[in-house]
């Protein structure tokens, strides 16, 4: 594992208490080109997280507080008539940055939320005709609270498919929240954050993880798992070829982070459930028997054989 890796790990250890394991993983998924959706109650971290990454990487930052009145060209930008040049001249929206934290992505209209869409899978826009590149690298955090909350609707599928991974916070245990409560009585740790990686490392990093090898018996229990989900008697909408690629840069992103070039199935497994679990539509009996997408992903796991490769 590079020390930047390290490093950086160490930092959002200290500004993050007691969550390695997520911060570890939205890590992976800015290595692996993704964008991650953070689903939890107000107040455990999620801003926090998006400010501490966009400081340790050294990524322009913008973030937008999506409410019922947010439009389309407060995200994408929009064309102003310049009276002095006698021509129309784009100005940017706010997705023109390296981080865009998405705050309260599912409060706002269906057609704000589909703004993102291209943007997101292709780093571009299209506004009055034209397209703008974002600038590189481009990571989308978005945050949302959960479905049932005041104001809130469900994002659709094509939306929660273009997010790498779905994570939650959780509240800190005992030990982490008496340790926040310490560090910040005089100042907030986020203030002392310094560039452990400039915007060029990570873009090289990005082409290391790329280039981690998976054997062809890991890409064919990629598959098997992918299989599973969609003949499963309790998902009706189950793992897309897009959501099935996502779980292979994130699993190489996972062995890369673990010091490896190459992908074993304990990658993979480690990522399933966080890349596999919002894009999973359930049939109505999986609510009756209490059953969520994380516990039949699971099962899945359970029942899906693992192959053998070296060096796992």
């Amino acid at each position: 594992m590079p020390q930047k890796i390290k490093e950086l790990q160490d930092q959002l250890e200290r500004i993050i208490k007691g969550k390695k394991d997520i911060t570890d993983k939205i890590l992976m998924a800015v290595l692996a080109k993704g964008h991650v959706l953070l689903e939890d109650v107000p107040g455990v971290g999620k801003t926090t997280t998006a400010l501490a990454l966009s400081r340790l990487m050294g990524m322009e930052f913008n973030r937008i507080q999506f409410t019922p009145d947010v439009v389309p060209s407060d995200v994408t930008g929009f064309t102003m008539y310049d009276k002095q040049s006698g021509q129309f001249s784009y100005r940017a929206g706010a997705v023109m940055c390296n981080l865009l934290l998405a705050d309260e992505i599912n409060r706002t209209s269906s057609k704000t939320q589909a703004a993102l869409l291209e943007v997101m899978e292709e780093g571009r826009v299209t506004v009055d005709g034209e397209t703008h590149e974002v600038p590189k690298p481009f990571v989308v955090l978005a945050t949302e609270n959960p479905v049932g909350s005041s104001g809130t609707q469900m994002l659709p599928e094509s939306q929660l498919d273009r997010f790498m991974v779905s994570l939650s916070m959780g509240y800190p245990d005992h030990e982490s929240l008496v340790e926040i409560l310490r560090d910040r009585q005089d100042t907030n740790p986020l203030d002392h954050a310094e560039t452990v990686v400039h915007k060029e490392e990570l873009l090289k990093l990005q082409e290391q993880v790329q280039k981690v090898y998976m054997d062809d018996r890991i890409l064919s229990y990629v598959a098997d798992l992918a299989e599973a989900t969609r003949v499963h008697a309790l998902i009706t909408l189950g793992l897309s070829p897009r959501g099935t690629l996502a779980l292979c840069r994130m699993s190489k992103a996972a062995a890369f982070v673990d010091g490896r070039d190459y992908v074993v199935p304990d990658d993979i497994r480690k990522v399933f459930g966080d890349v596999a679990g919002h894009r999973m539509v359930l049939e109505s009996r999986a609510r009756y028997e209490e059953r969520s997408a994380r516990d039949i992903l699971d099962e899945i796991l359970d029942t899906v054989p693992v192959p053998k490769v070296e060096g796992a």
